[in-house]
């Protein structure tokens, strides 16, 4: 790779930009210092300093992983990033470079949590979910951590979608691999087949779909960004919910009463918690076993003591 001028080009923001399809000749020569970062549990990643001093965060599935980087799943995630990103909302690192084997998106540096920052975050969040999606599902393929996800779109009503594409894969992956138990999985069914009777049918928000704490970067700009996302047409009360699994983020109460601010909730978002948890809490029985197999029956349990109890007060 040369200039017109005879000398080595320079990796600088700029000529990534113009030229994304020479990022990984440049990593395999040592070209540009790369100083590896934590990505979670499935991809390799690290921070680029590129020639101009300017950063980026790359991602990339690991070497000599015994399964190969499924097909458009960087592809995916960049769509979803972008289409985040437009909502004008929370803000969303800018995609850089989107091949079939990585993805290099601008850098966030870190910040510390602070109340003003996740004030902010709930109102943009808020935003964010109001830019809306014209169908249930996305336009483009879907991945949740390393499993597929079915983003065929639909037009709804939100329940129906939600135990068709959410609940019912997930479930069928956790008994087939040994996760879930006979009495889990029969609680985890009659939340299916009792969805429509939970209430809180929205049309569409524009939602990351995968907004569990760790998904949140905290930023020294005092903002909190959004990485990671299985983003799509869903319901807001999923990304709500998700946010407050697995210990919840820092100042959980400001981001959720900014974000109630900004736009209130239907009644009986409460009781629904553990049903949109439940989505996620079967992706990872999916992909990690029995491990999760209480926090699924539990989850499930929870949700249909919410709507009995519900029924008994109307």
């Amino acid at each position: 790779m040369w200039h017109r001028t005879g000398y080595l080009a320079l990796m600088d923001l700029a000529y990534l930009r113009a030229h994304p399809e020479h990022l990984p000749t440049f990593l395999t020569h040592q070209r540009i210092r790369e100083t590896p970062v934590s990505g979670g549990s499935i991809c390799t990643a690290s921070r680029l300093t590129l020639d101009d001093g300017h950063s980026v965060f790359a991602k990339s599935w690991p070497e000599g992983s015994a399964r190969p980087v499924p097909a458009d799943f960087f592809v995916t995630e960049a769509a979803g990033l972008r289409w985040l990103r437009e909502a004008g909302g929370a803000p969303v690192p800018e995609v850089v470079v989107a091949l079939p084997e990585l993805l290099a998106l601008d850098w966030v540096e870190p910040g510390e949590p602070t109340p003003e920052a996740a004030e902010r975050f709930g109102r943009e969040l808020a935003a964010t979910h109001r830019a809306g999606a014209p169908v249930f599902g996305a336009g483009w393929t879907g991945f949740i951590g390393a499993l597929p996800q079915d983003n065929t779109p639909d037009p709804g009503p939100w329940s129906g979608w939600f135990a068709r594409a959410r609940l019912a894969p997930y479930l069928r992956m956790s008994v087939d691999n040994g996760a879930l138990g006979a009495t889990e999985a029969a609680l985890v069914e009659e939340v299916v087949d009792r969805i429509g009777e939970f209430g809180g049918d929205e049309p569409p928000a524009r939602v990351h779909g995968d907004l569990w704490p760790g998904n949140l970067l905290w930023g020294a700009d005092d903002r909190v960004w959004l990485a990671d996302p299985a983003a799509h047409g869903g319901h807001r009360e999923t990304d709500l919910a998700l946010l407050t699994l697995f210990g919840g983020p820092p100042h959980a109460d400001r981001i959720l009463a900014a974000y109630r601010e900004a736009w209130p909730l239907a009644d009986g978002w409460r009781e629904r918690v553990p049903l949109h948890q439940l989505h996620l809490l079967l992706v990872h029985a999916a992909l990690f076993g029995a491990a999760y197999r209480e926090a699924v029956g539990n989850a499930a349990h929870t949700a249909l003591r919410g709507v009995d109890r519900a029924t008994v007060e109307r």
